[in-house]
């Protein structure tokens, strides 16, 4: 079994009588993609903060590579990069500037910074751009001079936090590439999003919070087995969509959506759902047509397991 990378250990955050992270446990193995998925208030962004330093725990432990984050915090800013959702670089300095001063934070020699700087420049396609100032920068390009800057200080464990958000299709290509190709060099990736479709693309393994809680971690694979005895149909309806709670009531669907004109309807047993909705189509007055049969995509994987556990 590698090692842990990061390790934490009935971790917890409580702000008065609000439990915002409650008492969970992973372990991010040395070299992987660890993907850290949950909707907007799930604790994702507190678990980060209290895994860098920057939040204090309430209660358990957390470990970067068998170092303790509380008493070893020292030691720990070392061994980590910190990419945030909102950048933390200067405006008004260019990127060569940006990362000099990020090196001179660190506590780098000039000869090493100048090194680190010409180095990340190029592997980040930034190098003709050096002299440009930050607040020039595209925002895709914005957001690949914050990662070159969390890794000035050759860092082992790298967290980025929602490093996709706001940029179009190619600018989050570009990320996912640039994240493989760190990885692909030994750093270990500690992703955060809430993107369930860039998780299960990049991650080895997801872990799912929701409501402070851990529900679920695995491969993208058996992630979707969770729910692997169910498959989605799409059927069209005439005249209209009959009411969902009607629909709901047939033997073999498990969840109803409407999508335009279609309806997706999660089932455990296609073919008793399909005998019940022909049947209550008969009834009601409706005509159908069955557009598809497939197995459940990642995002019904996310709302499944998510929507599962809320409800119980």
């Amino acid at each position: 079994m590698n090692q842990c990378a990061v390790e934490v250990r009935d971790l917890t955050k409580k702000y008065g009588s609000l439990i915002a992270v409650d008492h969970i446990n992973f372990c991010v193995r040395d070299g992987e993609i660890f993907g850290f998925l949950g909707p907007n208030g799930a604790g994702k962004t507190t678990t980060v903060r209290m895994l860098c330093g920057l939040t204090r725990i309430t209660e358990g432990r957390a470990y970067i590579y068998g170092h303790d984050v509380v008493k070893e915090h020292m030691i720990v800013k070392g061994l980590i990069g910190v990419v945030p959702d909102i950048s933390n670089l200067y405006h008004e300095l260019s990127c060569w500037d940006n990362l000099i001063f990020m090196g001179e934070m660190y506590g780098l020699a000039k000869s090493e910074r100048i090194r680190r700087a010409e180095e990340l420049l190029k592997l980040f396609g930034l190098w003709s751009r050096r002299n440009v100032l930050f607040k020039n920068l595209s925002k895709g390009l914005k957001r690949r001079l914050t990662i070159a800057a969390a890794l000035m200080h050759n860092p082992m464990v790298l967290f980025l936090d929602e490093p996709t958000i706001g940029l179009d299709v190619m600018g989050k290509r570009v990320i996912w590439r640039i994240a493989r190709e760190l990885n692909s060099r030994g750093i270990t990736i500690f992703l955060t999003t809430h993107n369930i479709y860039e998780a299960f693309r990049l991650c080895g393994r997801v872990a799912i919070i929701n409501h402070g809680r851990i529900v679920a971690l695995d491969t993208p694979a058996r992630l979707k087995r969770l729910i692997s005895a169910e498959e989605v149909l799409e059927i069209e309806f005439y005249p209209s969509n009959p009411p969902v709670n009607e629909l709901k009531r047939i033997k073999g669907i498990v969840d109803v959506r409407y999508s335009g004109s279609t309806v997706r309807l999660v089932v455990s047993d296609p073919l008793k759902a399909l005998e019940g909705l022909v049947r209550y189509a008969r009834m009601n007055g409706y005509s159908l047509n069955m557009v598809s049969l497939r197995s459940a995509d990642a995002e019904e994987v996310f709302i499944n397991i998510v929507g599962g556990y809320s409800a119980g």
